[in-house]
């Protein structure tokens, strides 16, 4: 009964305010997390024009943005350029890996990846990495040893360019078990770690769910004999449903669940996973295309 837990990181305010709080509450129960890190410019208030969007203008109505995430985080970057949060915040990171949690890259620009790596393709996916992984290399001292694509936005050419890197495995998509990916025939040597669990923002206010009972209906969708990642969000868990996320941890506990780092669902022999391929489909209670494990 084991719990792989995620922690993206995608927002100046979600690291300042939403990770140390998230850090302690592990502590306190004795387990370790991987958090990913955005290391860039924080212009994710560029994304209020998607509010024209009915999708995306009703999950916002659905999940009470406003009050979820907070308007400094929703007009962040909208009308002069985002604060870097690498340079700034620093700190946290390293506080990060002090306690012990596996800290990876998350992204370099957080609404740059989400809103152009199709039409960027390699060669801007790859600039964005380097970006990324050397801001957070300068914090760490050395390498990043996993990655995160922003919003599991994940293509074949996401999956070449992170073979350029010395990445020890990627969170990139969607996904029932860790697997190998397989571009154009060939098998890579990254593997994925798909998230396997919905996120708070895609559950909430759809089907009967609120916070009254969200944390029973995760609970009971966790399965025994199955690969189990949940990803959660220091903007969302680390900040307004910090103590929904607190009571979820000790019920998962309680329960006999241990939770880890992803890496530790990682086989000894990474030949013995199966190799799959990465596809775009949607993702129920989420806005236009996730990459998925096929």
């Amino acid at each position: 009964m084991i719990l792989g837990l995620k922690i993206d990181v995608d927002t100046f305010r979600g690291t300042r305010d939403g990770v140390l709080p998230i850090v302690r509450a592990l502590d306190a129960a004795g387990v370790r997390g991987s958090f990913f890190f955005s290391l860039g410019p924080d212009n994710m208030g560029r994304h209020l024009w998607r509010l024209i969007k009915p999708q995306f203008f009703l999950k916002m109505l659905r999940s009470g943005g406003a009050s979820l995430y907070g308007w400094d985080i929703l007009l962040r970057g909208t009308f002069w350029p985002g604060p870097v949060m690498g340079r700034q915040l620093g700190s946290i990171i390293k506080q990060t890996t002090a306690a012990g949690h596996e800290v990876g890259l998350h992204a370099w620009d957080h609404h740059a990846w989400q809103m152009r790596m199709e039409r960027g393709g390699a060669e801007f996916q790859q600039a964005q990495i380097k970006l990324g992984g050397e801001a957070l290399a300068h914090i760490l001292g050395h390498w990043p040893a996993c990655s995160a694509a922003p919003g599991w936005k994940c293509n074949e050419a996401t999956l070449l360019a992170k073979e350029m890197f010395s990445f020890r495995y990627n969170s990139d998509v969607r996904g029932q078990t860790p697997f190998r990916p397989v571009v154009a025939g060939r098998a890579l040597t990254q593997p994925q770690i798909p998230t396997t669990l919905p996120t708070y923002d895609e559950v909430i206010g759809r089907n009967g769910i609120s916070n009254v009972n969200y944390n029973a209906g995760l609970l009971d969708q966790l399965q025994p004999d199955a690969v189990n990642v949940l990803t959660i969000h220091a903007e969302v868990e680390g900040i307004s449903c910090h103590g929904l996320f607190r009571y979820f941890l000790r019920e998962a506990l309680q329960r006999g669940w241990h939770v880890v780092p992803l890496s530790q669902l990682l086989p000894a022999d990474l030949t013995a996973l199966p190799l799959e391929q990465v596809v775009p489909l949607t993702q129920p209670g989420r806005e236009g295309w996730v990459g998925v494990q096929h």
